[in-house]
């Protein structure tokens, strides 16, 4: 009778599709073995010889074994009434409580457009129209970006179906998933063995959390059948098993995902005989990848704020899920602190809009929801407390922050939305999301991004789009002949202080060339950038700059170039004169979303270099202002030749005149006449 309405139901749908003028077939894409495909004994037989059936309730299902239908049968009614596991993204008793209110327009219309397989590929990427043909290994993306089809094969539609079912009760929505997760399954499922794109070892992980999150939305429909319930089982457990059996999780993001999915479906399905052995493995991962991926200080090894939220997610959601399932005292307190302080190595270098910086492949996203989270999570954190409301509870933390073993430095004038805020990055190589830009920045000012990092284009496919973004010139920072710099970050000196905050950091960028940067916060108003080339390398240095799109006024005479804004924040950027430096304009390109690019203003002070020559020195006031008034700016060195450990300066900005400098041999910082 199930089926017979299915088909009643799929016909129904069909004709009004035609009724409204579409050509395209409801069903699409029905594999042979689709949702009312035959169930064949071997398949039940298979699902529970992996079933602990002594457990409390399988009684039914270990009494029906002889007859593999009626077993099925009796597991899936097993499954709606079971009580005791928790699922800490889904709660199924409040289904019928949350109709009406579960999905917003937006979410719904993902949902309507899956019904038609129109589907996620990467969320990158608009969604695909596959018409009446699904095919789970194609790539259709514009420019042979791989990640199109390895993340189209997480099922990020599969979701929003769901979403879509509890919010209208309409069995529509089931009914597209019955259908696409049996297609899926019938192309990429174990064949005996994985397809290579199907499952890659990322996306395995990921689909193993994702599809419990699938299925306890659909479980309870009439659409989700005793065939599908076994065939999804059968093969969630192979993701299980293949992500665990004789190897080790892959040792980066990729692994805390791939313990992720592994520990959900242990947790979800304790009925597997191997649900403790996975659980064994994913937490003995997760917990020895606290020391491994997370740095001493909170931030996360490679160094990129978007990968660090996830690995806030990867190792917190698991924790958390453990906890609600009688799990959570296998994790050590020393994990839970490690979690903490990456919320608040987050929180605390955010921009005051609540973006975080896109230092490495890292496109523009807020991060204030993870911050709240962060807030409930650890309560006793009044920093986390603070930042999460807005400034109403908690403490206010110091503006000026430093996350040492990560090398990024945080200067702002306050926590308000407008305020001024420069953060800088100069710190070990991360890997392959991290890019050689040591000394690079990012400014925020009065409500607007002045001064982007580059971002990340895309992953694959057009290598030189890739290539392009990772370049050391494109980042705020010197180079030598436009080459890319390496990794050797030192901080020689941090000091901050109530009218001047001061850091002092250096980086061997390149075979006989240190990089020495020092940045002055003045007044809580502008920063004064000195930067050093010390080193017998000899060759074009460039001290190279980047702006935020829109148009910029170059003033090659003055050395100075700026933003021109008719409302709102600018920034201007000034160089002291010296013989033979000359201002350049630049290429410039900024990736604010994945696989989107756009044009931006650049621009590099150059100066050539002789082996004779033991170093060189650029001074650069960045001057952020509101539009309305162009400040006039100027700067004098004093008795400070270049690559000398002690630095005085004369800075005069619209009249006001600022002495200040620092002296790495006694470790102190100065603003006139005051000790910082």
């Amino acid at each position: 009778m199930m089926e017979n309405n299915a088909v009643c139901a799929l016909l129904l749908m069909t004709v009004a599709l035609l009724c409204a003028g579409s050509a395209r077939q409801a069903v699409a894409g029905e594999p042979p073995t689709g949702p009312s495909g035959e169930l064949k004994a071997e398949e039940v037989n298979l699902l529970l010889s992996r079933l602990d059936l002594d457990r409390p309730g399988l009684d039914k299902v270990k009494a029906a074994t002889a007859d593999p239908q009626k077993a099925a049968a009796a597991l899936l009614e097993y499954y709606r009434t079971r009580e005791g596991i928790v699922h800490p993204e889904v709660d199924r008793s409040k289904r019928q409580e949350l109709r009406g209110q579960y999905a917003d327009e937006k979410q719904m219309a993902i949902a309507d457009d899956a019904l038609m397989n129109i589907l996620i590929t990467s969320p990158k990427y608009p969604r695909h129209d596959f018409g009446d043909k699904l095919d789970w290994l194609t790539n259709q993306s514009p420019n042979g970006d791989l990640e199109w089809t390895w993340q189209l094969n997480r099922h990020d539609s599969w979701l929003f179906l769901g979403m879509a079912y509890w919010h209208t009760g309409d069995e529509k929505y089931p009914q597209a998933y019955a259908r696409q997760l049996a297609h899926w399954m019938a192309q990429c499922g174990w064949l005996p063995k994985p397809h290579n794109t199907a499952w890659r070892m990322i996306e395995t992980g990921i689909r193993g959390r994702a599809w419990t999150v699938h299925w306890m939305h659909f479980v309870d429909s009439p659409h989700y059948s005793p065939t599908l319930l076994v065939r999804q089982l059968n093969c969630l457990y192979d993701h299980a098993d293949y992500l665990t059996r004789g190897r080790d999780f892959t040792r980066n993001n990729w692994g805390l995902m791939e313990a992720q999915g592994s520990a959900h479906i242990a947790a979800i399905f304790p009925e597997f005989k191997d649900s403790d052995a996975w659980w064994d493995k994913a937490i003995e991962y997760l917990v020895a990848e606290t020391t491994k991926q997370v740095l001493p200080d909170g931030m996360h090894k490679e160094l990129c704020f978007g990968y660090h939220s996830g690995s806030i997610y990867w190792f917190n959601r698991t924790m958390f899920l453990a906890r609600v399932n009688g799990q959570g005292k296998r994790f050590p307190p020393a994990y839970e602190k490690t979690v903490e302080k990456m919320y608040l190595a987050l929180a605390r270098c955010q921009h005051p809009d609540g973006h975080r910086s896109m230092f490495g492949d890292d496109p523009q996203a807020k991060v204030t929801g993870q911050v709240k989270m962060g807030a409930e999570q650890f309560p006793e954190n009044p920093y986390l407390k603070f930042l999460a409301s807005g400034g109403s509870e908690g403490e206010a933390p110091p503006t000026a922050f430093i996350l040492p073993d990560a090398g990024l430095y945080s200067l702002r004038n306050s926590w308000d939305e407008d305020a001024i805020h420069l953060i800088m990055k100069c710190g070990p190589d991360g890997g392959w999301h991290c890019q050689p830009d040591n000394g690079t920045f990012e400014l925020y000012a009065y409500g607007r991004l002045l001064m982007p990092d580059s971002g990340c284009y895309i992953y694959h496919g057009d290598d030189e789009g890739r290539k392009w973004f990772r370049q050391t010139r494109v980042h705020q920072t010197l180079t030598l002949d436009g080459k890319d710099s390496a990794y050797d970050p030192k901080l020689l000196l941090w000091k901050p202080g109530e009218h001047l905050d001061a850091v002092v950091v250096s980086n061997g960028s390149y075979e006989n060339l240190t990089h020495r940067r020092a940045v002055f916060f003045v007044d809580r108003r502008f920063f004064v950038l000195v930067d050093d080339a010390i080193g017998q390398a000899a060759g074009d240095i460039d001290l190279n700059f980047q702006l935020i799109p829109g148009e910029a006024i170059f003033d090659k005479d003055n050395l100075s170039v700026r933003t021109n804004f008719a409302d709102g924040a600018n920034v201007m950027i000034k160089t002291l004169p010296q013989q033979g430096l000359t201002l350049h304009q630049e290429e410039g390109q900024v990736s604010y979303i994945y696989s989107k690019k756009e044009p931006r203003p650049a621009l590099r002070f150059h100066l050539p270099k002789t082996a004779e020559t033991t170093a060189l020195r650029f001074v650069t006031l960045i001057l952020p202002y509101k539009a309305g008034h162009t400040p006039e700016a100027s700067a004098k060195l004093i008795d400070s030749p270049p690559g000398s450990n002690k630095v005085s300066l004369l800075v005069t900005v619209d009249g006001e005149e600022y002495r200040l400098g620092y002296d790495l041999d006694q470790q102190r910082a100065w603003l006139e006449n005051q000790t910082e």
